[in-house]
């Protein structure tokens, strides 16, 4: 079994407490008006995924490309559409309104996001080097990154090598956040420890692939069909009566 993930939004870090008044950082995630836009098949498209959009477009701002396919799958443009791959028994029927109760407390989730762009910085603090003697004849050049190449073979700086340059901006994973609550009300989802990004950051969190889960809501929880399902109990409790 493969559920999907989910698109959020960064709001920041908080602390909570558990029942044994113990403080525990955590970092909220919004998960707002997610919804499936879509899914892939393995008849027309060799596999299977959900396609999830976040935070609806103005059309002004949708390319022409992005708008035609929402305009033929019949749901609004999104800023932020992602494709999570699943299993069969894990496929949401496009339109589905996604909700916090997708994952539950106690569970671990990997989260993904773009980090914090530091702009360009020396290989000190870009990979952790430690520096030059600050004495024995070092005159300015305590932070340089000393030899990069080699003399006569290869006679080159290899590809690879650790050296000053663009630092943070990439796409970064964290395995394996513990997920301290949900909040029904108001769509967060609490993750212990830190999230890569900025606030404000697009997060995409996914079942952790290295854990074991139990009593995960499958394909999700529906929290838009609550209503209908209290209906239908009450329904039963009438005849039954």
């Amino acid at each position: 079994m493969k559920r999907s993930g989910l698109i959020t939004t960064k709001i920041g870090m908080t602390r909570l407490y558990d029942d044994g008044g113990v403080a525990h950082p955590v970092t909220v995630l919004a998960v707002g008006d997610c919804a499936v836009i879509g899914n892939r098949t393995m008849d027309k498209n060799g596999y299977v995924a959900n396609i999830l959009g976040l935070r609806e477009a103005k059309a002004k701002h949708v390319a022409k490309p992005q708008k035609v396919a929402a305009e033929k799958a019949g749901v609004k443009p999104y800023r932020k559409v992602v494709e999570f791959r699943v299993t069969d028994d894990c496929v949401i029927p496009a339109g589905t309104q996604l909700s916090a109760s997708h994952f539950i407390a106690g569970q671990f989730v990997d989260v993904q996001a773009t980090s914090k762009g530091k702009g360009f910085q020396g290989a000190m603090k870009r990979h952790n080097f430690g520096g030059k003697e600050a004495t024995h004849g070092v005159l300015k050049a305590h932070r340089s990154i000393g030899g990069t190449g080699m003399r006569e073979w290869p006679g080159r700086v290899l590809k690879g090598k650790k050296m000053a340059g663009q630092m943070g901006n990439e796409t970064v994973t964290v395995q394996n956040l513990k997920v301290f609550g949900t909040d029904a009300a108001e769509n967060l989802i609490f993750v212990e420890g830190a999230v890569p990004g900025a606030n404000g950051t697009f997060v995409l969190v996914t079942d952790a692939v290295k854990k074991e889960h139990a009593d995960l809501p499958v394909p999700t929880s529906l929290n838009n069909n609550d209503a209908a399902q209290q209906a239908t109990e009450t329904e039963t409790e009438t005849v039954a009566e």
